[in-house]
């Protein structure tokens, strides 16, 4: 095998967020700009050498390209072999599993998670550690330093590889493994849910089911486990085909985006249950005939319902919520006497708190809920989970929402994103909510007085690292909170993410509208940040 060393500039911007690094297709599409960042990975991992990476996408524009340039660049690096998927197919979670089960030395994952996709739109590329979990800050810190001075990249001349052809490929001492990429997540699922009781409680028409791919990668394993495993009907998915540019949709599963499934979900003739996922696989949305389940109640009701699914019969080791998330399952927590710990935003926290055995549940108010069987969330394994528990209860899921507000209360929440915001602005707005912090506790605003005011700093209980900066919370003597944060997700200025909460105990104020319910919280919250102000809009671009 040739081996070219290829003289290189460093890129200023390829410093990875959360998730990876996300640009615009025609930005990765610069000369040696992949090239580059992915030396900076290899470069930043001296273990390397003779170990298996994992590799695959949610199949993008772009990905089947940039797949074979990390191959030759992989192959020239010292690696002993690539476990891809067949072609250049992985959603997240079934990278994070593979990770995990073929004991590879890590993983790249292509994908611009629930950002649109095409030529115009966004790509992007994020490394997956040992553990299946996404490259923990020290890590991402190093891969941004090294693309500042990378004056080199290696990379071999080899052939392309066939993508589509499963089985193995040797090139010298260099081993491309092609698998079926839905296979072994189905497994995993198997072994977690009761999929005989999913069975029957279809084939009966107990639960009637719709599912939307959003014509993202999750539609290959919906048809293998919902319609081939499980006897769903074909037609109860939709949006199935994965394609470059999702259809030219936006694929992120909230009531906004998936509006076909949303449509049917309220219609007369609604099915049982229905769900989406995302562009990776990762997020999902769960609603049932009439109802949306916010992602805060979802984590709330899984972790208050866990030991209904068999892989958790014996109970969970604690539950784990990132900040902005609703405090729903704290109660949960409290009431059952386990741990609950609040985290920053990223898949990553959790990891280190599965990997040192003090959670076993956790989720985000962004569509995220997992558990230890991978280490990212999973969009499909949270739609099983809920698949289960209606035909354990058999109860619709209306039902299985109020009975736990009827226990629990009701934590009454909403999200208002404020897309593309130019940075500047974005930035002041930040700073002038951080300017008012001192100053608010005590204070009061109609009905609601202050309790705190500051901005999250986590301390990681597990490596000792501090995170900063993680977004302002304002709290209430009620309980009520609003929180603000900038967005790392998207790829064009900054996105302001206001969350507004209000608990209610009582059971006759539970199935009020949660924008009229907020009302005065969002008030408050332009008080606060004079969002629509400083920017000229009217209103947000999504409430969730």
């Amino acid at each position: 095998m040739q081996i070219e060393t290829i003289t290189t500039s460093p890129y200023n911007d390829q410093n990875p967020g959360t998730s990876g690094l996300r640009k615009k297709v025609k930005v990765f599409q610069q000369p040696n700009y992949l090239e580059n960042f992915v030396q900076a990975i290899f470069d930043s991992l001296p273990d390397r050498i003779g170990k298996t990476l994992v590799l695959g996408g949610d199949g993008r524009y772009f990905n089947l390209s940039a797949i074979q340039t990390i191959i030759k660049i992989a192959a020239a690096n010292g690696f002993s072999g690539l476990i891809i998927g067949q072609g250049g197919l992985l959603s997240t979670p079934a990278a994070s599993n593979l990770i995990r089960k073929y004991n590879a030395f890590g993983g790249l994952i292509l994908s611009a998670s629930h950002n649109p996709g095409g030529p115009d739109e966004d790509f992007g590329i994020k490394y997956n550690a040992g553990n299946g979990g996404p490259a923990p800050e020290k890590d991402t810190v190093q891969f941004y330093q090294r693309s500042q001075i990378i004056d080199r990249y290696y990379i071999a001349d080899i052939d392309n590889v066939d993508l589509d052809k499963i089985g193995d490929l040797q090139i010298d001492d260099f081993k491309i493994t092609i698998i079926d990429p839905v296979t072994d997540y189905a497994e995993l699922m198997q072994s977690i849910f009761d999929f005989d009781l999913l069975k029957q409680s279809i084939s009966s028409g107990y639960i009637t089911l719709l599912f939307d791919a959003m014509h993202a990668i999750t539609g290959p394993y919906a048809k293998r486990i919902l319609v081939d495993i499980l006897g769903a009907s074909p037609e109860s998915i939709i949006n199935a085909q994965p394609l470059e540019d999702f259809g030219g949709h936006h694929p992120d599963p909230n009531l906004a985006h998936a509006h076909e499934l949303a449509a049917k979900m309220f219609s007369a003739d609604a099915p049982t249950f229905g769900a989406a996922s995302d562009g990776d696989g990762d997020r999902n949305m769960i609603t049932g005939s009439q109802i949306f389940v916010t992602p805060s109640d979802s984590l709330a009701i899984m972790a208050a319902n866990a030991q209904l699914i068999p892989a958790y019969a014996k109970g969970l080791n604690g539950v784990a919520r990132s900040m902005p998330t609703s405090q729903a399952v704290d109660r949960v927590a409290a009431h059952y006497n386990i741990p609950c710990f609040e985290t920053p935003t990223g898949w990553k926290f959790f990891g280190n708190l599965m990997d040192a055995g003090k959670i076993t549940l956790c989720g985000e108010e962004s569509f995220g809920t997992g558990s230890t069987h991978v280490r990212e969330k999973d969009g499909l394994w949270a739609i099983l989970f809920w698949l289960n528990l209606i035909a354990r209860k058999r109860q619709p899921v209306a039902d299985i929402v109020h009975e736990h507000w009827q226990k629990f209360g009701r934590d009454i929440y909403c999200r208002h994103d404020y897309e593309a915001i130019d940075n500047d602005t974005a930035n002041g707005i930040i700073a002038q909510l951080r300017a008012q912090l001192p100053s608010l506790p005590g204070q009061t605003f109609g009905e609601y007085v202050v309790k705190y005011a500051d901005e999250f700093s986590y301390h990681d209980s597990v490596d000792g690292s501090i995170s900063k900066n993680q977004g302002i919370r304002i709290g209430f003597e009620d309980g009520s909170r609003i929180v603000f944060r900038l967005s790392g997700t998207g790829t064009v200025g900054a996105t302001l993410r206001i969350y507004l909460e209000k608990f209610e105990p009582d059971p006759a104020q539970h199935d009020q509208d949660a924008g009229i319910a907020l009302a005065e919280l969002i008030e408050l919250a332009e008080h606060f940040c004079q969002v629509k102000q400083r920017t000229g809009r009217n209103e947000p671009n999504v409430i969730t």
